[in-house]
């Protein structure tokens, strides 16, 4: 293939979208909040299903311009010029309103920070406990620049799943993911079982970008060196020309085949597909003690 041609699109990766009155009508709601989703940034394939359906929803803290500039990303890139100490009670007001049944809170990377955005991430989660204890709450940040007192300042809110994307294979990163490091990225993920280990760890991985399949299962084999415990495996899709390009569409079958293999290298939950990405049915992966806080709140919601 020569360096300019793409790789056509297969069928299995042509979804119809779902525009219901549920989904506008959440759309409208985060506009009104100013608040932004990741869902809509990195342009998910499946916020309709997600949103409306599931009630999951994945809200991206910390403005919406990123200090890095990974070259798989959507996100806006450039020097962030505000913080805004009110977002984590709009967060938390629009989970309450959404009804979500999870959350997931992620940021742009905020090098320009001290503490990475961790207490800011920290006030979000104590702020959906507040207004929605019955929710479970993910959060999948930087590695915040690789210092344990950031980290600490997040664990230290207590959520469900601590979730830090690994995106790529050691060989890929420094082409495809900005001032992030494979090890540190191993690190901060062992760090965070260190200091809570009842609570679950997860990371997520992109394939066609080049990469071997020796190579993905040295990321699972790194992964569960570091007690992680949800691995996600994902197509890679290239969001615009200005990105790196798809090497290679991955077949489900091929999909199924590494979900397995992660399964079998002792992984408590593996999703794995074309159209999976971080937070994909991420409500199915929260542990024993989140899941019985839900049907808790589901009860007593019946009963009111």
């Amino acid at each position: 293939m020569s360096q300019n041609e793409h790789i056509r699109k297969p069928d299995w990766l042509k979804i119809k979208l779902n525009t219901n009155e549920t989904y506008t009508g959440l759309k409208k709601m985060m506009r009104e909040q100013n608040l932004h989703t990741v869902c809509e940034e990195a342009r998910c394939p499946n916020i309709h299903e997600c949103w409306a359906v599931r009630r999951t929803a994945t809200f991206m803290i910390l403005g919406d311009v990123c200090t890095r500039a990974c070259r798989f990303c959507a996100v806006k890139t450039g020097l962030p010029t505000e913080l805004d100490w009110q977002e984590p009670e709009r967060v938390a007001d629009s989970v309450q309103l959404m009804n979500l049944k999870h959350v997931v809170v992620t940021a742009v990377a905020r090098d320009d920070l001290k503490d990475g955005g961790a207490a800011v991430f920290a006030e979000t989660v104590r702020a959906i406990r507040r207004k929605s204890p019955f929710t479970s709450i993910e959060v999948l940040p930087s590695d915040m620049g690789g210092k344990e007192e950031n980290l600490r300042i997040l664990m230290e809110a207590k959520p469900d799943i601590l979730n830090h994307n690994i995106e790529t294979v050691r060989s890929l990163t420094p082409r495809v993911r900005a001032r992030a490091q494979y090890d540190r990225s191993l690190e901060f993920l062992r760090r965070a079982k260190e200091m809570n280990p009842t609570t679950p760890t997860k990371s997520s991985l992109m394939v066609g970008l080049g990469e071997t399949k020796e190579e993905i299962l040295e990321v699972m084999d790194d992964l569960r060196a570091n007690h992680v415990d949800i691995m996600t495996i994902g197509q890679y899709l290239q969001p615009t020309k200005k990105h790196l390009k798809v090497e290679k569409y991955y077949h489900p079958d091929e999909f199924e085949e590494l979900r397995q293999i992660a399964m079998s290298k002792g992984f408590s939950h593996c999703e794995a597909g074309p159209l999976v990405r971080s937070s994909y049915h991420a409500d199915e992966q929260v542990n024993a003690s989140a899941r019985n806080k839900q049907l808790q709140g589901e009860k007593e919601a019946k009963e009111a």
